[in-house]
């Protein structure tokens, strides 16, 4: 396949930068920006799994707004509830007050996610990010519990205030936010780049000697997949002896879905094909359906012990990503979406085993909708930004993660269609090879 000849947008990053107006950026927005720097243009427009720049060229996003826009950008079906609920001058903003948008969107949720599932969990709407969701649940957890410890693993991510700081691994992270150990003891995940590990046997070993010194936490918190940390994802048994030795000790077992929840790993919570129920659940992203700010915290009805506004905040309120929430909510009772789904992660699958036959030394893993190509034995760090680099230049985005960034990331929406998946595979099949 002549890529060149396929993608019309294979203009130089450089060259087109310097064609887009971005002095207003670098005058006035901090230099704590990230994203625009690996990816140098001025997007004005997007639509199912394409962003066009304002200079002209197009990409297909295989990042979508880190596990953001897991149903692509202004999704018709979505937008329609929107547009439809902003004609009727519908309420934005609501703070905790009872509203037909919330009531719509709790009774959806409970209909096609937390029923279908044996889930009796209680909502609770905590703010627009992720981090609020981890807060919320960390603060909840020291509350039923009255213990302060909580177990967290190495790789993790979780967000970036104090407390989710707190229970993020990485070092770079927590000391951006002045965090310090404190009561976490970080144990190693299953899987990571020094190998598996029985974690579970670590974990007892601590929870059972009274001598270990290490007290008895209020809670475990665990991703189902790690995907900042470099895509890891943890086996059926895995999570199941997790959730054995949490009930044995009483501790609480927090279940991260904040990115790899909401269809991303095939299925719409990361932790059912294990078969266990949580105690605690942060969902967020890709739960507002169109992009929009939405967080939440799930947990058994029994631990819903908050007494009224013990924690609040401003924007658990947000009326438009209800409508959002409950349209997405709907997509998963459509055949058509199902399908859709099953295709894609097909898709996904075969592109992984043609890469496992053209470069054996690639780590590749995932499950669903991700895949994470470790070139930490292929290149490392340099060659992953070289392919990241080399998509950006014909017309695909693609995120880096891992311990050094040595791991490409992708992240397509469920709802991709699949000529134009193929053609953002063929760029990074032939960014891998072009060396």
């Amino acid at each position: 396949m002549d890529i060149a000849a396929d993608v019309s947008n294979a203009s130089t990053a450089s060259e087109a930068s310097e064609a887009s107006d971005v002095k207003v950026f670098e005058e006035l927005e901090s230099e704590v920006r990230m994203y625009c720097r690996k990816f140098p243009a001025v997007f004005h427009r997007a639509k199912g799994a394409e962003l066009f720049a304002e200079d002209g060229r197009s990409f297909i996003d295989l990042f979508c707004g880190a596990g953001t826009l897991n149903y692509g950008h202004n999704n018709d079906f979505i937008k329609r509830r929107i547009s439809d609920y902003l004609a009727a001058d519908g309420i934005s903003h609501g703070l905790d007050l009872h509203t037909v948008a919330k009531r719509e969107f709790l009774t959806t949720f409970a209909e096609v996610v937390l029923r279908p599932r044996g889930l009796d969990y209680k909502v609770q709407f905590v703010g627009p990010t992720g981090t609020d969701a981890v807060e919320a649940a960390l603060k909840l957890a020291h509350k039923v519990t009255g213990r302060s410890g909580v177990f967290a693993f190495t790789g993790a991510f979780h967000g970036m205030s104090r407390g989710s700081l707190a229970v993020t691994g990485s070092r770079r992270a927590r000391r951006a936010g002045g965090v310090s150990g404190g009561d976490v003891t970080f144990v190693p995940y299953e899987d990571g780049p020094q190998g598996p590990f029985d974690s579970i046997a670590l974990i007892e070993r601590l929870l059972a000697d009274p001598s270990s010194g290490v007290a008895l936490p209020a809670a475990v918190i665990v991703e189902p997949m790690q995907l900042e940390g470099g895509v890891y994802p943890a086996s059926r048994g895995w999570l199941r002896g997790l959730r054995e030795v949490t009930e044995r000790h009483g501790v609480l077992l927090i279940l991260d879905e904040i990115q790899a929840g909401c269809g991303r790993t095939g299925t719409f919570f990361g932790f059912e094909e294990a078969g266990i129920i949580p105690d605690i659940v942060t969902v967020s992203k890709s739960i507002g359906g169109y992009g929009l700010p939405l967080s939440l915290t799930l947990f058994r009805r029994e631990l819903d012990l908050w007494e009224p506004g013990e924690h609040t905040g401003t924007f658990r309120g947000n009326q438009l990503a209800f409508v959002a929430a409950t349209a997405a909510c709907e997509l998963w009772r459509q055949d058509a979406f199902h399908q859709g789904l099953a295709g894609a992660v097909r898709h996904l699958d075969e592109f992984r085993g043609e890469l496992a036959v053209l470069e054996p030394e690639l780590g590749l893993r995932g499950r669903g909708m991700v895949l994470g190509i470790d070139l930490a034995g292929a290149g490392g760090a340099e060659r992953a930004e070289q392919v990241q680099r080399y998509a950006f230049e014909h017309g695909v985005i693609v995120e880096l993660c891992g311990r050094q960034d040595e791991v490409i990331k992708v992240l397509p929406p469920l709802t991709i269609d699949l000529p134009l998946f193929d053609r953002a595979l063929a760029v990074l099949r032939q960014g891998l090879q072009t060396r």
